[in-house]
């Protein structure tokens, strides 16, 4: 989940509409945390279905 809003936190201050940081209107920036996002969401995603595995059926 950090990683889903660190990325989001870099894109928006990549794009410069969160000022005060040496990467405001960096656009490495606004390339960089969209990657980490999605490297977020998809973590998220496979702990999701690990979890869903590991629960028995009778217990859902």
């Amino acid at each position: 989940m950090l990683a889903i809003v660190v990325g989001a936190v870099w894109t928006l201050q990549g794009l410069g509409y969160l000022s005060g940081s040496v990467m405001t209107d960096d656009r490495t920036w606004a390339v960089i945390g969209p990657i980490v996002a999605l490297a977020g969401l998809t973590l998220v995603g496979i702990g999701l279905r690990i979890r869903r595995r590991q629960i028995p059926p009778e217990s859902r």
